[in-house]
């Protein structure tokens, strides 16, 4: 009887076991199912992928190769103040990216390799590589996203991973064929592009995201300081026309500054309040509209207004940014137009100007003027800086975009690359720096961008 009995409990266990499986894998549901994206900026536009039927691993490229010209004509060829460009008057490789995501049985992994410009562009204002030895800014040079984490089947899905993912802060994708405009805007251009630590995504309903990150800190690779930084993103889609998201942000950032502490938010609504696809004019219109606000308090500064002299003078971050753009010709061209303003006493979020903009002397090629004419970044130094831009997209497939962007960039303090570069008086880092040359920054750029993008 007892062998009966555990025969009986063992096949109505089976039973069981094997009808719950087939009843998670039938109401399994998808977050944002319907829900068209395309058209969103800092979204992939494509609406399904050449790899879809690959069962366990879904392979992704993207490229970007571009061409700038600064009106203003630098010496050395350098772009200042940008992490989408780096080179004037020269057609770069700004990214090659390959990788892909793999799935099974809840089991999920993504990696993204980075090649090109943007591999030393983007790391450069990361200073957490000084804390400590083995060199990560190298090590992790060409990755740009590399995570693990397992899929549960709850409401529509939670999903736990750990390792480097990308930051929503600022709205636009660090893949430039996701975005409406090539040089992204202040607000999008001085905030994180990836975290490095763990990420929960919990989908609670079919048009909501809630998610948290415990990591290193502010767009670094290591931590400045003891303290992990917090941050979340909340992402709401109701319908295929508005998407609302807010990010927050907390840490410790200054490097040695343990005692100072930032908080950041960015939110940012999309509406497409026009969308014809059968007409063969303008077939849909949309905009983006996007609202940073954060400071750092602690350590000799004091938020949003000035203090004592403990205290310290404020420190803060406040900035907005709005773009418009409008497809037509069966949605095979589109035009964008927009821009933003910006303001961060004391500096703690600009891009240094490239070549002369860290802290500390290059240990590695002493023949760079890093270090030599710092931008200043003290307490209390003012920033402001206003962008506006206007492209032309022809985008004959969902793969291929050609894009030639006008741009235009102004501060209050001189700032991007003049006549007389930010290397040397010749332009090279191998010649001897004349004592009386100093770093050629001026108040205002106009540039001419073009750029081929391809998605596959």
């Amino acid at each position: 009887m007892k062998l009966k009995s555990v025969i009986l409990l063992l096949t109505i266990i089976i039973i069981n076991t094997k009808m719950f499986a087939q009843q998670t894998t039938e109401t399994e549901k998808v977050p944002f199912d319907g829900i068209d994206m395309t058209w969103q900026n800092g979204n992939d536009r494509r609406d399904s992928s050449v790899f879809n039927n690959m069962k366990f691993f879904t392979p992704s490229l993207l490229m970007d190769v571009s061409y700038t010209h600064s009106f203003n004509n630098p010496n050395d060829n350098t772009v200042v103040g940008s992490t989408a460009l780096a080179r004037n008057n020269e057609v770069q490789l700004s990214a090659m990216h390959f990788g892909g995501d793999f799935n099974y049985n809840g089991a999920r992994a993504r990696f993204m390799t980075q090649f090109g410009t943007r591999s030393i562009v983007i790391p450069r204002n990361d200073y957490s590589p000084y804390r400590g030895q083995y060199k990560l800014a190298d090590v992790y040079r060409y990755i740009s996203e590399a995570n693990i984490g397992y899929h549960f089947n709850k409401w529509y899905g939670i999903n736990v991973d750990a390792g480097m993912f990308m930051s929503y802060i600022g709205l636009n994708s660090y893949y430039q064929p996701e975005n409406w405009e090539y040089q992204a805007s202040f607000t999008s251009d001085n905030t994180p592009w990836f975290f490095n630590g763990i990420r929960l995504q919990i989908y609670p309903t079919q048009h909501l995201k809630v998610e948290g990150w415990l990591i290193n800190g502010w767009q670094s690779y290591g931590a400045f300081n003891n303290m992990p930084g917090f941050g979340g993103n909340i992402t709401w889609m109701p319908n295929s026309n508005i998407k609302l998201l807010t990010n927050d942000y907390y840490g410790a950032d200054a490097a040695g500054l343990p005692g100072r502490h930032r908080f950041h938010s960015d939110n940012s609504l999309l509406v497409r309040y026009y969308n014809n696809p059968k007409s063969n004019g303008i077939t849909k219109m949309a905009f983006s509209l996007t609202g940073d606000l954060g400071f750092e308090k602690g350590a000799g500064v004091n938020g949003f207004k000035n203090g004592d002299s403990v205290q310290g003078p404020a420190q803060y971050f406040a900035s907005l940014m709005f773009y418009n753009r409008i497809w037509f010709g069966k949605n095979k061209f589109a035009w964008t137009v927009g821009g933003g303003v910006m303001t961060n006493p004391g500096r703690y979020l600009v891009l240094y100007p490239t070549g002369q903009a860290s802290p500390l002397p290059n240990p590695n090629n002493p023949t760079q003027t890093e270090g030599l004419y710092p931008f200043s970044a003290n307490p209390g130094d003012g920033f402001k800086g206003w962008d506006c831009s206007t492209n032309i997209d022809f985008m004959p497939n969902q793969s291929f975009t050609f894009r030639i962007e006008l741009v235009h960039r102004e501060s209050n303090v001189p700032y991007f690359a003049g006549k007389g570069g930010v290397t040397s008086q010749t332009g090279y880092t191998t010649t001897a720096l004349d004592p009386s040359w100093r770093p050629d920054l001026v108040k205002a750029e106009t540039r001419l961008v073009l750029a081929l993008l391809f998605r596959l």
